[in-house]
């Protein structure tokens, strides 16, 4: 028997045709216009702060494509993840559709807005550091495009036939992609492009995470079973009919849960790729934090000294910082720890220290310094945290500890999102929420388990899926909202002995098999092709 039938002989479907009505519609284009014209003007107001004055059109052209298609992805990882917030709401007539996906557009936009940047700058460690350094180029350009239209794609193709699938998965498969691209075209082998370390803690967090949702959520199911002695709880929904009010009350807590956190963790994927475009395009006004407070200069000057001289002192090889920033780059591309490693890392850190005490502070760095502090400020850090993984730099937990404390200045006055940015992702998130969700809701609320879900088993699934993605936002690493959800209500599904809908689940699996090598290969060949084109 299908879903729809037993749908239709147990429990009827909620409304899920009602629209945002005309008036909803006008204010969500009104939104759109609003949010376009901000990013406009705030790139405008900062690269004239900045001092920037457009001298060709066509960077800035680039620049809002670019942008465009950034904020494009995270509008169709709106609507393509979280309708898994709002399904078990919807399915349980604890809210009308219509205004559950508003309700979570608008806790996604929270989310976006309050969250921590941490997955933002882990997700761009993973790419090339050769293609980070030059992120303005035409390789840059290529890079960022590559990877965002294959994660577009395929999320789009994955919504398209109703499955729930990752977009972590799939734009962390997309970088990947570039990554290997790269360093073939550059005669390497394929597996010198990407930080496999990086991409093994990302993989594990997403494989980890639909086990956890899975497994706890039948776990919890289980337990409420025999806690909680409310038949009402277990039983499909009446027609319309809204479940006990308490019951009500956490399904609602959870769908608002699981919309904030999506919205602080995958709203952060975006908003790393728009630093990295804006990076490129406007390093004057974005490549070094000119916000830090008086303070920092004096501060960072003794880190500074400090790390070099945790670091030892410098060699014959090493003497002068182009031959340092060299020895560096190879080691952080390479991996490959070298005599040579500390005392470059120690030239190199002095150098820093020397330029920016030259200007007294980030905000008075010229324009054409900017980008080279910028660079040596990012390899210096990605060179400590790389040296954090070594077993044999000789380096003693004191040291280590020095060389943390001086990182942590590096990234205050490189890692930095300016709340425009936040603004727009959050936007772009929180409105895409509120189209395109119909086929995603379809599927977990009918397609999952041979049942009409109830309300223990939606709450179940959504405190699970909160606790797990609040837990890997704390840790700074992606998670999937889709996995863990799905995951989640098929755990529940199991544990009641309702059975599940094993040719959903066997998409579901393929979808899940098939999203890292197809987004790796769709980004790689596009990045092969917008190689040439620029």
């Amino acid at each position: 028997m299908n879903a729809t039938v037993a749908m239709n002989q147990h429990g009827v479907r909620p409304d899920l045709d009602k629209g945002l009505g005309l008036a909803g519609k006008i204010g969500f284009g009104a939104a759109i216009a609003a949010a376009l014209l901000y990013v406009a003007y705030s790139i405008y107001a900062d690269a004239n702060a900045a001092g920037v004055h457009a001298t060709a059109y066509l960077p800035f052209l680039l620049l809002f494509v670019a942008l465009l298609i950034a904020l494009g992805f995270e509008f169709v990882n709106g609507f393509h993840d979280t309708a898994n917030a709002v399904a078990t709401v919807i399915y349980t007539n604890a809210m009308p559709a219509n205004v559950a996906v508003v309700w979570s557009g608008f806790f996604n936009f929270l989310g976006v807005l309050l969250s921590t940047g941490a997955v933002a700058f882990g997700i761009v460690s993973l790419l090339p550091v050769e293609l980070i350094l030059q992120v303005g180029s035409n390789s840059g350009f290529a890079m960022v495009f590559a990877l965002l239209i294959a994660a577009i794609v395929w999320n789009l193709a994955t919504w398209w036939l109703g499955i729930p699938s990752s977009s972590s998965h799939t734009l962390i498969g997309s970088i990947i992609g570039v990554g290997v691209a790269n360093a073939m075209l550059h005669g390497k082998s394929g597996t010198s492009g990407v930080d496999w370390s990086k991409a093994t803690e990302i993989g594990q967090a997403l494989l980890v995470s639909p086990l956890i949702g899975f497994g706890v959520a039948a776990l919890l199911f289980l337990a409420m079973k025999l806690l909680i002695r409310n038949k009402a709880l277990y039983q499909e929904p009446k027609d319309g009919v809204p479940p006990p009010t308490w019951i009500r009350a956490l399904l609602i807590f959870t769908c608002t849960g699981v919309s904030f956190a999506h919205g602080s963790n995958d709203g952060q994927k975006g908003m790393g790729l728009i630093m990295l475009i804006l990076i490129g395009t406007v390093p004057t006004a974005y490549a070094l934090n000119r916000a830090v407070p008086a303070k920092y200069s004096a501060e960072f000057h003794a880190n500074s000294v400090a790390a070099a001289g945790a670091l030892g002192p410098r060699t014959a090889t090493t003497e002068t910082p182009a031959e340092a920033r060299r020895q560096v780059t190879t080691y952080i591309a390479d991996k490959r720890f070298s005599p040579d490693t500390l005392p470059a890392l120690s030239v190199l850190v002095s150098d820093i220290d020397r330029q920016v005490g030259e200007y007294g502070s980030l905000a008075k760095v010229p324009a054409a310094a900017v980008s080279n502090i910028r660079n040596d400020m990012y390899l210096a850090s990605e060179a400590i945290k790389r040296l954090g993984k070594e077993k044999s730099t000789g380096l003693s937990e004191d040291k280590l500890t020095t060389l943390t404390t001086y990182k942590g200045s590096l990234d205050t006055g490189t890692r930095f999102i300016p709340t425009w940015v936040k603004v727009a992702v959050a936007f772009a998130l929180g409105l895409g929420t509120m189209v395109g969700w119909k086929r995603i809701v379809v599927t977990v609320g009918e397609k999952i388990g041979k049942s009409h879900l109830t309300y223990a088993q939606g709450a179940s699934a959504e405190l699970v899926a909160m606790a797990t993605i609040f837990g890997a936002d704390h840790l700074g690493l992606p998670v999937s909202t889709t996995h863990v959800l799905s995951s989640g209500v098929a755990g529940t599904m199991a544990a009641n002995g309702s059975g599940l809908q094993m040719n959903t689940i066997r998409n579901m699996l393929m979808a899940w098999v098939l999203t890292l090598p197809v987004s790796i290969l769709l980004a790689g060949l596009l990045y092969m092709l917008f190689s040439q084109i620029f």
